[in-house]
């Protein structure tokens, strides 16, 4: 092994790291090394902590210490309203917004046969079974808008609707601060049928 495999190994490891490349990984080594010890023990306790501590909610899947989570338990929170997605960090996005104050429910992925990703690999009976109390009135998808999430968002419209709530799909289309002459076919077509009057 040479003198630096333990820099080598960690480079390594970072690169494993959605979105870190060779030369990120190699700055954040670097980076690391330059960095009190103390500081560089607090962020492997966290990382440890993390694996530890953190869970999924028995009621909605999000990501939690505590369960069931704060939005399940929440007094303030509208249980008449869940909003659906597809990972836990789809649910900080939504909530950093103030604009929705319900609950949420996580699928833990999208429908995507090319990937053998099928209805009974997604939290869908649970969702189903939390239909059962007659207190949900709305269940909004907010399932992302690729193809997978679409067919994952048409095929729970269809095993909601018959249990007699609204089902509501997120609006989609133009980003703001986007120029329509480099926007796709498909956003603007989103973008129109999902306008509304001002």
């Amino acid at each position: 092994m040479t003198q630096l495999g333990p820099l080598a190994n960690l480079i390594e490891h970072l690169k494993r790291l959605p979105g870190i490349g060779t030369k990120s990984a190699q700055r954040l080594a670097f980076h690391l090394l330059r960095q009190p010890r103390d500081d560089v023990e607090a962020l492997l306790g966290a990382v440890r902590d993390v694996k530890e501590q953190i869970t999924y909610c028995s009621v909605c899947h999000n990501i939690t210490d505590a369960d069931p989570c704060y939005y399940c338990t929440h007094p303030g929170r509208d249980r008449r309203l869940i909003c659906v997605v597809e990972d836990p960090h789809n649910v900080t996005a939504i909530d950093n917004t103030k604009e929705f104050n319900g609950t949420f429910h996580v699928l833990m992925g999208a429908l995507s046969p090319l990937q053998g990703i099928g209805p009974d690999d997604l939290k869908i009976k649970s969702l189903l079974e939390r239909m059962g109390d007659g207190q949900v009135e709305e269940v909004i998808l907010a399932t992302n808008p690729n193809v997978e999430g679409e067919a994952t968002a048409i095929y729970l419209a269809k095993l909601l609707k018959p249990l007699g709530v609204r089902v509501t799909r997120i609006a989609m289309g133009l980003p703001v601060g986007s120029d329509l002459e480099y926007t796709d076919e498909v956003t603007i077509h989103k973008a129109i049928e999902g306008r509304r009057e001002v």
